[in-house]
C-alpha cells in the first residue's frame, strides 16, 4: 500500500504563543491540516507530528523548545530518506520560522530525485503570531487550550516592519508578552474558515504536484 501513498508529514514547533495559546499551536495546525489532506485524498496517509521546529526568535519564553535550523533540515533529510517506500512525502509545516530549513531540506531531496514537497499556510491579511488568526484556529480546533481571559495584544505592527529587530533580538524585543498582533475578537467561527481556507490550499497544491 505504501508505494501508491503519499506520507504527509506535520512539521511543527514547541514555543510560547502569548499568554492565552498553548507551546504546541504551530504543531495543532499542521496536524490537523494533515489530517484534512488524508480526508479529502484516499492515497494520502498521515504520520505523527514532529513537535520540534526552529524557534530561536522566542528563546526569551520559558517553555520554547527549538533545534534550530541546521538540525531541522537534517531531520527533514533523513526523515524523507527514510520514506523511500512512499510514492512522495508532502511536508506541512504549521510555524513561519521553519521555512528556510525546510525550503533547503526540500531543494536536497529534490536534487536527489526523491518526490517531496514543502506546504507551509499562508493566511493574507493574517497577523504574525499568537494573534487573531492564531487565537481562531485553535478555538475551533481545542478551544480548551486556549485562555481567552489571558488574552491581550501585542505588537501589531506588520510583520514587515518587526522582522528586521525580530531576527536580531527576538520576538521579546519587539512584544513583551510575545503576541504579534492583537486576538481581541477571535471566533472559533472564523477558525472553521481559515481551516476550510487552508486546507482547500494544501488540497489544490498536492492535487497539482502529483499531476
Amino acid at each position: 500500500m505504501a508505494g501508491q501513498s503519499v506520507l504527509a508529514v506535520p512539521i511543527g514547533s514547541t514555543e510560547q504563543h502569548g499568554p492565552h495559546l498553548p507551546l504546541g499551536t504551530d504543531s495543532e495546525v499542521a496536524a490537523a491540516l494533515a489530517d484534512r489532506l488524508a480526508a479529502a485524498r484516499p492515497d494520502v496517509l498521515v504520520a505523527p507530528p514532529l513537535p520540534y521546529g526552529s524557534a530561536g526568535e522566542h528563546a526569551a519564553f520559558p517553555g520554547t523548545l527549538s533545534i534550530g535550523s541546521a538540525a531541522l533540515e537534517l531531520v527533514l533529510v533523513e526523515l524523507v530518506r527514510s520514506a523511500d517506500a512512499f510514492a512522495g512525502v508532502v511536508l506541512v509545516s504549521g510555524h513561519g520560522g521553519n521555512a528556510a530549513p525546510l525550503a533547503a531540506a526540500v531543494a536536497t531531496l529534490q536534487a536527489e530525485g526523491r518526490t517531496v514537497l514543502g506546504w507551509t499556510p499562508r493566511i493574507p491579511g493574517g497577523d504574525a503570531h499568537a494573534g487573531r488568526t492564531e487565537t481562531s484556529l485553535l478555538l475551533a480546533l481545542a478551544p480548551e487550550t486556549v485562555r481567552l481571559d489571558a488574552a491581550e495584544p501585542g505588537d501589531s505592527r506588520p510583520l514587515a516592519a518587526v522582522i528586521g529587530d525580530l531576527r536580531r533580538h527576538g520576538v521579546a524585543a519587539v512584544s513583551p508578552n510575545g503576541v504579534l498582533g492583537d486576538p481581541t475578537g477571535a471566533t472559533a467561527e472564523e477558525g472553521e474558515r481559515l481551516l476550510d481556507t487552508l486546507a482547500a490550499d494544501l488540497v489544490a497544491a498536492v492535487k497539482a504536484w502529483r499531476t
